[in-house]
């Protein structure tokens, strides 16, 4: 069985980032990419919040430049998923597809989360060009426009709140006759002139040819079919933390974000580390992710060095 010193799981900004920082710490980091490398910033187009790109950059670029950055530095990176882990004793035992296991002294867990989806075929095909599920990341993109976001809890009230900012209409698309989101939510939402709240609305499809050109509705109490005319879509029907695997041994709340202490990436288990949208369910942005990824590799490279491995 092989066997590393620091093991990092997943990629993205958190992943990558860990990695950079654990490289340079000789800390000789093996980074395994998940099924999606780079993470969620692979399926975006051009990101404008990132510090150190004045002029923007596209999703992909940018995490070309993260692996690169990481593999200048040293870090293993290898094709390849955690499908299994064993994380009751030391060294922790990490199944990869579920072909191999590996052995590490320290494991940074940096899986990210999955936007949830409607499941509709322009959804998909049009994800990326009009298509989003994080408004802060893509809204700037469609300001004075027409916009629709389906989601009636906090999430969705404030991605509404947020877009009414910056474009001419929010059309928010709300399932039931009512919304999940906080009363104070709810009536900021109700409060705002330039978002239209549709009740009992439900999302047929979206339209368009390399753009979002418009949403097909229904309305699910009166049957009546509506074609918005809107430049975007976004959705806000919650994430999902690529967490399973760790159930059982790390603590996690009811939605499966895994806990880690304030203010350190330090979870339940000694020497098992979490950072990015895996355990933030609050800011969820590449630079936050990077953040959380430095102080993974950095309290990694602690417990490392006080058990006398690094």
């Amino acid at each position: 069985m092989e066997k590393v010193n620091c093991l990092i799981i997943g990629s993205g900004p958190a992943g990558y980032t860990a990695a950079i920082y654990a490289a340079r710490a000789n800390m000789h980091p093996v980074l395994y990419q998940g099924v999606q490398p780079g993470g969620q910033l692979t399926i975006t187009t051009d990101v404008e919040n990132y510090p150190g790109y004045p002029d923007g950059i596209l999703g992909p670029d940018m995490m070309i430049n993260f692996e690169k950055q990481a593999r200048r530095m040293g870090t293993d990176i290898r094709y390849g998923s955690a499908t299994k882990v064993d994380l009751s004793s030391t060294p922790y035992k990490v199944e990869i597809d579920e072909e191999k296991w590996i052995e590490a002294n320290a494991v940074i867990i940096s899986t990210g989360a999955s936007a949830k989806w409607l499941g509709l075929p322009g959804e998909q095909r049009l994800n990326g060009m009009g298509v989003s599920a994080c408004a802060v990341c893509d809204g700037f993109f469609f300001k004075g426009k027409e916009v629709a976001i389906v989601g009636a809890g906090d999430t969705a009230a404030e991605e509404a709140l947020y877009l009414s900012k910056l474009c001419s209409t929010v059309h928010m698309l709300i399932r039931k006759g009512e919304m999940r989101a906080s009363k104070i939510m709810q009536d900021r939402v109700l409060n705002t002139p330039n978002i239209k709240v549709n009740w009992n609305t439900e999302t047929e499809d979206v339209i368009g040819d390399k753009t979002v050109e418009g949403v097909k509705i229904f309305n699910n109490k009166t049957g009546e079919k509506t074609t918005l005319t809107v430049s975007a879509f976004f959705v806000a029907i919650g994430h999902q933390p690529n967490s399973s695997i760790f159930q059982g041994f790390l603590n996690m709340d009811d939605a499966g974000y895994i806990l880690t202490e304030p203010g350190s990436s330090k979870t339940n288990i000694e020497g098992v580390f979490a950072c990015g949208d895996v355990q933030d369910k609050i800011y969820r942005q590449a630079v936050t992710a990077a953040g959380s990824g430095c102080m993974a590799a950095l309290d990694a490279e602690r417990y490392l060095s006080a058990k006398g491995l690094h």
